[in-house]
């Protein structure tokens, strides 16, 4: 049975992606740092197909997830990574404390940049393999109050979409890189934030659903991309936005007040639905 890695799957969308992955017959480790969470999340999820093991991981560690993956694909296939573990802070750019700024880079460029060489060593001996990296909508943008994190993430697609061209390069056809780039979700991460301005933008669009994201994990094994925004139309609005930096720098002001206007109407939806 081919098997499966999915980093920050303790809670929100790692767990949901690891979830769909079981669906499809796969063996996944949940890899989380947290490692009494993840162990309580593989108890949780049941028998939903394929084997699910726990997996204590700092993706900070390169070595770590070095010996992460080749513990699994000593004993199935490494055929997926989903590079999903990630941190955020919100704040004018300049507010963020060193060790701040550090840990999103860490975390959200470094961790994804380990994982995928971790997961690239065993994917290349077998000739195939997908590894989907969850970037974020900011990856693709830039949000006023999520610059750093936005920062971080731009990186992580650039170095995405880089080391695809450098496997096809090298004619490696059977080795997908895919960036996932969903819009703000409903998990963790922004459990703390409707009443922060300055993470508004991740309110500004679609308020997704962790399942929703996760079912597109599926879509991109089924045909691979190398882009996903999800949902596409948010996409194409933040790349037009992004076009026109002149522009978007004067409207900044407007566009962020609508912005922490949907902010509001989500807790009050949110309070409505008993969800906060």
């Amino acid at each position: 049975m081919s098997s499966a890695v999915v980093t920050g799957a303790a809670r929100g969308l790692g767990f949901e992606i690891a979830r769909v992955l079981l669906g499809r017959q796969l063996d996944v480790t949940l890899a989380d740092i947290d490692g009494e969470a993840v162990s309580s999340a593989v108890d949780g999820l049941g028998a939903l197909g394929g084997h699910a093991t726990a997996a204590q991981l700092d993706v900070c560690d390169e070595a770590a997830c070095i010996a992460l993956a080749r513990d699994v694909a000593g004993r199935d296939e490494l055929s997926v990574w989903v590079n999903n573990a990630g941190v955020l802070a919100t704040g004018a750019s300049w507010t963020h404390a060193p060790e701040i700024r550090n840990r999103m880079f860490e975390v959200n460029t470094f961790g994804t940049i380990n994982g995928t060489f971790a997961a690239l060593e065993q994917m290349r001996r077998a000739g195939r393999g997908h590894i989907v990296n969850v970037v974020s909508l900011a990856g693709l943008g830039t949000p006023p109050g999520e610059t750093v994190y936005a920062a971080s993430k731009h990186a992580a697609i650039s170095f995405s979409l880089g080391t695809l061209a450098d496997l096809r390069a090298e004619g490696i056809k059977d080795i997908h890189i895919s960036a996932l780039c969903p819009d703000g979700i409903w998990t963790p991460m922004l459990y703390d934030k409707l009443d922060d301005p300055a993470a508004a933008p991740s309110f500004s669009g679609t308020l997704l659903q962790p399942g929703e994201v996760a079912a597109k994990v599926a879509d991109l094994l089924d045909k691979p991309k190398p882009v996903l925004a999800v949902p596409r139309s948010r996409g194409v609005f933040v790349r037009l936005f992004d076009a026109f930096p002149g522009l978007s720098s004067r409207a900044t002001r407007l566009w962020l007040a609508d912005a922490r206007r949907r902010q509001k109407r989500w807790k009050k939806k949110l309070q409505k639905q008993g969800r906060v």
